[in-house]
């Protein structure tokens, strides 16, 4: 088995409840584009920097996610640009923390503590598992 189907499954384990799940739809990508965002407010190139370090770890686990992952990033990347600098940071922080409020309540919910807590490599693995529900609605392989 791939290294990638081996997390997505580890991953999924803690995800099995579909309140949970949905949580987790909304919930992780906010978490990238406001972590993105608290990056972008030190300075724009860090948050380039977090991605491209982020991209090679995704096309080292699957290059089709990598491809999906680079256009997610461009896009909140091109967002963060559009935003009103003085509002970036203040933004992103209190949505920062809103969705991690959600993400606890998910797992309250599903009765199994967030993957992260036993392997920190499933802080970048979430949002492949989101990802890989848009991937299978749309048939492309990863």
């Amino acid at each position: 088995m791939r290294t990638i189907d081996t997390l997505l499954e580890q991953y999924s384990e803690s995800h099995r409840n579909p309140t949970n799940e949905l949580i987790h739809f909304v919930c992780v990508p906010v978490i990238v584009f406001t972590l993105l965002g608290i990056l972008w407010s030190i300075h724009p190139a860090i948050a380039v920097v977090a991605c491209l370090a982020a991209l090679v770890y995704y096309f080292k686990l699957s290059r089709p996610f990598a491809f999906g992952m680079l256009l997610m990033s461009a896009l909140m990347l091109a967002i963060l640009a559009l935003m009103p600098p003085m509002t970036v940071l203040p933004l992103s922080i209190a949505i920062f923390v809103v969705a991690w409020i959600g993400q606890f309540i998910g797992h309250k919910i599903e009765g199994k503590k967030p993957s992260f807590f036993d392997d920190l490599r499933f802080l970048l693995i979430g949002p492949l598992f989101v990802l890989g529900f848009l991937y299978r609605r749309f048939h492309l392989a990863y």
